[in-house]
């Protein structure tokens, strides 16, 4: 039987993150909120943060809320509501600028894959910490997809789906911001003597 975590605690920051995408979504504030390299050149730095959670339409919405579970599902009771916060704004904070400074082509983004496959990152090392050898497979698998994606290029069909081109490099800057988070789990402060 599967072995859930419907602790409030687990439960509770993913729920957040849900319905604050869906209020956006429902509100449709991506005139205000997306990504827009024209407009942040114009100083509205905040679309580099607040970009990660508008979605393109629905579907894009839904794909990402199917990715939260899955993340909840795996990792849910690996963070505390206060980690699940810093990783979010950290990660969100993170992809929005790393499309800014590497990523010249976007000129509009929306979405939180990029945070999520941070997440998925921080995730896996955090289970291979504490000895679950999936977190091993885990690992592997989203480098293998993050190459796969490199080398063959955004998929057209989720593409047309979510209305909007694959932005397959946020995936990339955020599975790197994922292993930056992870570097305390890599190499914990040594405690004094």
């Amino acid at each position: 039987m599967l072995d859930l975590p419907f602790d409030k605690k687990y439960i509770l920051p993913p729920l957040c993150l849900i319905l604050l995408s869906t209020l956006l979504m429902l509100f449709n504030n991506n005139a205000l909120l997306e990504f827009n390299r024209s407009l942040i050149e114009q100083h509205q730095w905040w679309r580099l943060f607040s970009s990660q959670f508008v979605h393109a339409n629905w579907t894009h919405l839904g794909l990402n809320v199917l990715g939260i579970v899955f993340i909840w599902i795996l990792h849910a009771e690996h963070r505390s509501p206060v980690c699940f916060a810093l990783h979010t704004l950290f990660l969100a904070i993170w992809t929005g600028t790393g499309i800014w400074l590497f990523c010249p082509d976007i000129n509009i983004y929306t979405g939180l894959s990029g945070l999520l496959h941070g997440v998925i990152v921080w995730g896996a090392i955090k289970d291979i910490s504490v000895g679950m050898r999936s977190g091993a497979l885990l690992f592997i698998g989203i480098w293998i997809k993050l190459g796969w994606e490199q080398w063959q290029g955004p998929s057209a069909d989720v593409g047309a789906l979510i209305e909007s081109r694959v932005a397959i490099e946020a995936h990339l800057i955020g599975a790197l911001g994922g292993l930056l988070l992870s570097a305390t789990l890599l190499y914990p402060p040594k405690k004094g003597n």
